[in-house]
């Protein structure tokens, strides 16, 4: 009795506090997940397996981080030979801060759709929980070893875990037509996307870039029913979009310290002066119906060709900007030079690179793009509507910074924004594909998107550009 007093007495102390606590967390978890296995009358086995699969898992990943392996700092109260548990859970939490925020987070958001929704609080639901808890630990611990390009990595695998997850759980999620019209809907916000990514590598934000989505797409329609055709319409279009982006670069070049507002003026103004325009003798402001070109449908809509293939030509549109894009920003002085003024201006300026040029010129390539984009919206919604683009307001901001783009500039590029796209169109099919009504989609996207860009945590500090 003595002796196994003694070895129980020598395990105890060859665990630490921390390791006791995981433990306990591990049962706790593994308790919860027996309770509702049981509620929801699923087969004992079953319940049996996924409580042990889930406290190996909870016991893997506690140990991984605080057991003799793990990462550790020299406390000279342990060498002393006084308790060191506080100090040491204040490091891991130090050193894991935004990893334990998006964990936290992705708890609050499950338990509020589980308190809300119905049947949502289920065995399955649970065990999904966790497994993308999982990957998201895994991803950001292996994600370590990618210096370079760590918000890429970051990126592509939540991307295939989401979209492995929606391929699992909703029924025709990865079939053809369902990834085509993906990739549609991506392909007008990469291309929104286009002139976010070149100013934010400037250090700049363009707002207006929604106001010019809604007007060029009402205004497009506007002149076509007025005659005009429809080739010559677009390009005016694209003129004007041109326009308004210089007007955008000059002005904010000058007012550097108000750009955000100063774009967001504007893009205000352009949008209610085309409404002022296209509503004369209607009574219909903000709208414009008329018969849009059949080449112009063709170019956007799920229908659509291209020499034969049943592919939207918007798509492959895309495709090639974004392939131009990323080589040309590593590969040609333009490119080069942007990043360097976005990285130090002083610096970029002692090398006789004009600022004020490639400043108008990301604004002027926004003004058009954008116009652009409401130029092929209006081909796939077939009617003109001012509203078209106010989801681009925030969408573009959170595919340049999800993607893995600064937003002080000099950080990122294109490819990047690529992959933020992706990421925000397969989480918005997935939360389409489970049901949830628009309000909830919009709570739980703004709710995933806060830990994916804590957990990059990319942004260099101000003082390192100056």
């Amino acid at each position: 009795m003595t002796t196994r007093v003694a070895t129980l007495s020598a395990a105890s102390r060859a665990l630490s506090p921390l390791q006791w606590v995981g433990l306990a967390v591990a049962l706790l978890v593994a308790g919860l997940g027996v309770i509702l296995g049981l509620w929801q009358q699923l087969p004992v086995q079953h319940v049996i397996f996924y409580a042990a699969a889930t406290f190996a898992l909870v016991v893997w990943i506690w140990n991984v981080y605080l057991g003799p392996g793990a990462p550790r700092v020299v406390d000279h109260e342990a060498a002393e030979g006084r308790p060191s548990g506080t100090k040491t859970l204040r490091h891991f939490v130090g050193r894991h801060r935004a990893l334990i925020i998006a964990l936290l987070l992705m708890a609050g958001g499950f338990i509020i759709a589980a308190a809300s929704i119905g049947g949502f609080f289920s065995v399955l639901n649970v065990v999904t929980f966790f497994v993308l808890a999982a990957l998201l630990i895994f991803t950001v611990q292996v994600s370590q070893l990618f210096v370079d390009n760590r918000s890429a990595f970051i990126g592509l695998m939540v991307l295939a875990t989401m979209f492995a997850v929606g391929s699992l759980f909703i029924d025709g999620f990865s079939t053809g037509a369902n990834i085509k019209s993906m990739l549609l809907f991506a392909s007008f916000l990469g291309l929104a996307c286009v002139g976010q990514t070149l100013v934010a590598l400037l250090g700049g934000l363009d707002l207006s870039i929604p106001f010019l989505i809604g007007a060029s797409n009402v205004f497009t329609l506007y002149l076509i029913g007025l005659g005009v055709y429809s080739w010559i319409a677009v390009i005016i279009v694209l003129l004007l979009g041109a326009l308004v982006g210089w007007l955008n670069g000059i002005l904010s070049y000058r007012l550097q310290g108000q750009a955000l507002i100063l774009t967001l003026g504007m893009g205000f103004a352009i949008s209610g002066f085309t409404q002022i325009i296209t509503s004369i003798g209607t009574a219909y402001g903000g709208n414009v119906f008329g018969v849009v070109p059949d080449w112009l449908k063709n170019l956007a809509a799920m229908n659509g060709n291209t020499f034969g293939l049943n592919i939207p030509p918007v798509i492959l549109i895309w495709a090639v900007v974004a392939v131009v894009l990323i080589y040309g920003m590593k590969n040609t002085v333009y490119g080069r030079y942007l990043y360097a003024l976005g990285g130090n201006r002083t610096s970029a300026s002692r090398l006789s690179i004009s600022e004020r040029r490639y400043w108008v010129g990301a604004y002027l390539i926004s003004g058009t793009v954008s116009a652009l984009t409401g130029i092929l919206l209006l081909g796939w919604s077939g009617g003109g509507f001012i509203g078209v683009g106010q989801p681009y307001l925030f969408m573009t901001l959170a595919a340049v910074v999800i993607g893995g783009t600064s937003l002080l500039g000099g950080q990122g590029g294109y490819g990047f924004t690529v992959i933020g796209v992706l990421v925000l169109q397969v989480l918005t099919s997935f939360l389409i594909g489970i049901g949830l009504k628009y309000e909830w989609q919009q709570f739980i996207f703004g709710l995933l998107i806060l830990p994916m860009v804590a957990l990059y945590a990319r942004s260099p500090h101000i003082r390192t550009q100056i």
